[in-house]
């Protein structure tokens, strides 16, 4: 395996190597020590724009094992939507814990905060680490947190490193860095096929399979000023092919394959599919005989529908990944994994998707933060929303 605070504010584009930080923190402290925070919540599923609410509170001084959090910035992934939804098999925790009239949960499973302090039975963190949260279900849409140290993983050197580029680490590029390594032996080489392959988790695979030496071909959704710019994109992070579904789904793809593989004698021996429906049913079928085909996400909701003559004649082996679900049951592996890819990026090998940063300071206004979330589900976006702690 390899090794390796404006009152109003609006979502700015953003590469990940710049810091989201221009002024120095400037904390909000009751007379009794208690961090002033507020946090993106909702008591009941629906839709973000109906159910999210911005709730102010107050986080007490840190005792026993636990750790008091300032975030630095929090990602909107698409798993957040589907959760705050009640549609994504994680569920939050709703609780009365921050004082509302109903229990309710904190939107966000993703991001990365800033120690601010430790109480005197933490062991494995101190004031100042940056750390990242272990398991889906932990609210970071807000601005401060207290949590037992088991709870965080501590990033052990984040020195050349940006909160941007440490927020985003712990779920698409380490699905990518599985999907790839644990299924097929990355050593033997060959290609890969992948739809979604503008994803956050797309343009992981992309990067990743080309350091480790596979070849890929990727497909992407037509879109209505065409895909010439974002397959030059692609291929500058090292996308050998790049693909519309309509053209996966063409009666003669195959011949195309034929040609991009060497006659069929460079095999593919990997799939990644997070759309579903006749979009993977196509890929499947380029597949060459035992291959994997993961499953990760279905962004058509709709089912994986696999011809029989796949699973008698080639025997190709379809499997699924939930990048939380493993990192439960590898927890050192996970550590492991997060400290590659961000090794990687440290180097200037690898860089996450690109970002819109969504300013959020002491006096930013509700709508301007629901507003972000919901955006996510709309239109084709120039980069993942992520929230970026200011003055807070």
């Amino acid at each position: 395996m390899p090794q390796h605070g404006p009152s109003r504010a609006s979502p700015r584009p953003s590469s990940p190597t710049t810091s989201p930080f221009s002024h120095p923190h400037r904390r909000h402290i009751s007379a009794y020590g208690y961090e002033q925070a507020k946090a993106l919540i909702f008591s009941t599923y629906g839709e973000p724009k109906d159910v999210l609410s911005l709730h102010g509170h107050s986080v007490s001084p840190a005792h026993s094992d636990n750790l008091t959090l300032r975030f630095l910035a929090s990602p909107i992934n698409p798993a957040d939507i589907n959760q705050v939804q009640g549609v994504y098999p994680s569920k939050p925790s709703f609780t009365r814990a921050l004082g509302t009239a109903a229990p309710a949960a904190v939107g966000g499973n993703e991001g990365v905060a800033e120690v601010l302090s430790a109480g005197s039975g933490a062991k494995t963190v101190a004031k100042g680490d940056w750390v990242i949260v272990r398991a889906p279900g932990f609210g970071t849409w807000r601005t401060h947190a207290q949590t037992p140290e088991a709870a965080v993983m501590r990033i052990d050197d984040k020195a050349g490193l940006t909160a941007l580029q440490v927020g985003t680490v712990g779920v698409n590029p380490c699905t990518a860095y599985r999907m790839l390594t644990d299924y097929v032996d990355v050593r033997e080489g060959g290609w890969f096929v992948q739809n979604g392959a503008n994803s956050g988790v797309g343009r992981a695979a992309i990067q990743l399979g080309r350091l480790w030496g596979l070849k890929s071909i990727n497909v992407v959704r037509a879109r209505p000023e065409g895909v010439e710019g974002l397959a030059r994109e692609l291929k500058d992070l090292g996308a050998d092919v790049v693909v519309t579904d309509e053209e996966l789904q063409d009666k003669g793809f195959g011949e195309r394959v034929k040609e991009w593989t060497n006659g069929g004698r460079e095999k593919i021996r990997l799939g990644l599919n997070c759309v579903g429906g006749k979009p993977a049913t196509a890929m499947a079928r380029v597949l060459s005989p035992e291959a994997h085909m993961v499953t990760y996400g279905a962004m058509s909701k709709q089912p994986v529908m696999l011809p029989a003559s796949l699973l008698i004649f080639k025997n190709v082996h379809f499997d699924g990944f939930w990048v939380s679900k493993w990192a439960e049951r590898n927890p050192a592996e996970k550590k492991r994994t997060v400290e590659d890819v961000l090794s990687l990026t440290r180097k200037g090998l690898f860089k996450d998707a690109p970002v819109l940063e969504v300013p959020w300071g002491f006096e930013t206004k509700q709508e301007v933060l629901v507003e972000a979330v919901q955006g996510t589900l709309e239109g084709f976006r120039k980069g993942k929303g992520v929230f970026v702690f200011e003055n807070t």
